[in-house]
């Protein structure tokens, strides 16, 4: 048993150390981020790895105080394993803020809000998918570090490593879809065919990436459904990116009308419609006819947007508006079908009499 005297002993020193570990890392806090400041004014320093630092340097020094502890070998042995254990748990997590703080601070100067955002869509997939990356590889060490902190699995992890080879073969063919996964993400991070925030159409489906793991992408479609797809879609079928290169996106109107339609007309009609759009970038703006049949021809307008989302409010503003302009002005221009009549019964009776 501890007696009363040794307990208030213990205690006053556990808190005399604390405290001296929350001064240290406050020192060390403030000294960084007058630093960071001198670089660069606008960096703010973060609070998110103070925690584990205080806990780490009040481990590291109660590690040193504990051979001077007036505890049994067997207490002082148990207490070791235990500052170990937390030691691991605190480098883990402390680690894990450190990433995503330099995250944030890379993060920082790319804006996903722009306009023209094709250098931060770029930057956003490689760091996300990287910190993920990261994450899995720190938490295996961490687990694997907990393990061989104890005597008995140790040993087992070294009877383990005689049959490696074995085990290696077994679990990568176990593993093998899931390793597949993982590194078609990784490969998506690199050669970046999509990136977040992308323009998609996927399945015939369209909408935007909105976010990017190592094994599945996820998709919103236009009507804010979810769209899952696994990353090796992505690497072995075709699709379309609309915003691979930049987010400039021609848009295409068809109109059908009768031969007789005045295309000239229609032509400066769709140059004073399109000039009263607020979506219209300014670049294209043409209408020809492309095709016809034997019931009528298929008139093109073709317009420019600076993004897909615009585009298909001018196409559709622009689509009303025309046939709104051929149903006023030029009725006898629509779609038509002709149908000649014969009366038969004038006929043979013309023929009877002749």
């Amino acid at each position: 048993m501890i007696s009363e005297q040794l307990f208030l002993v213990l205690t006053g020193t556990g808190a005399g150390v604390l405290l001296l570990s929350y001064l240290i890392v406050k020192v060390v806090v403030k000294i960084i981020s007058k630093i960071s400041r001198y670089f660069d004014p606008k960096a703010s320093s973060s609070k998110k790895c103070s925690g584990f630092a205080t806990m780490i340097v009040f481990l590291l020094l109660l590690s040193s105080l504990n051979p001077y502890a007036a505890f049994s070998a067997g207490i002082q042995l148990q207490m070791k394993q235990i500052v170990r254990i937390l030691l691991i748990l605190s480098l883990t997590g402390f680690i894990i803020s450190l990433v995503l703080v330099l995250e944030g601070i890379l993060l920082e100067k790319y804006r996903m809000d722009e306009t023209d955002n094709l250098r931060s869509r770029k930057v956003y997939t490689q760091v996300k998918i990287l910190r993920k990356i990261l994450f899995m590889v720190i938490i295996l060490i961490s687990f694997l570090s907990l393990l061989m902190s104890f005597e008995n699995f140790r040993r087992i992890g070294t009877a383990l490593l005689a049959s490696a080879g074995v085990a290696g073969l077994i679990i990568g063919l176990a593993a093998q879809k899931t390793l597949g996964a993982v590194l078609s993400g990784l490969q998506l991070a690199i050669t970046q065919p999509i990136r977040i925030d992308d323009v998609v159409v996927v399945e015939n489906e369209w909408g935007r990436v909105e976010e990017l793991t190592l094994t599945y992408i996820v998709i919103r479609t236009w009507d804010l459904r979810r769209l899952i797809v696994p990353t090796s879609y992505f690497l072995e079928k075709p699709f379309q990116n609309w915003t691979r290169i930049s987010a400039d996106l021609l848009g295409t109107v068809f109109i059908y009308t009768d031969y007789n339609v005045p295309v000239e007309d229609l032509r400066k009609e769709l140059s004073r419609i399109i000039s009263e759009q607020p979506e219209w970038d300014g670049k294209v703006m043409n209408i020809q006819v492309t095709d016809s049949t034997d019931k009528g021809v298929q008139l093109r307008a073709l317009i420019s947007a600076s993004d897909s989302s615009r585009a298909w409010d001018l196409r559709c503003s622009v689509r009303e508006k025309m046939i709104e302009y051929i149903r006023q002005n030029y009725p006898g221009s629509l779609p038509r079908t002709r149908v000649e009549v014969v009366d038969r019964l004038k006929n043979i009776s013309e023929r009877d009499q002749s």
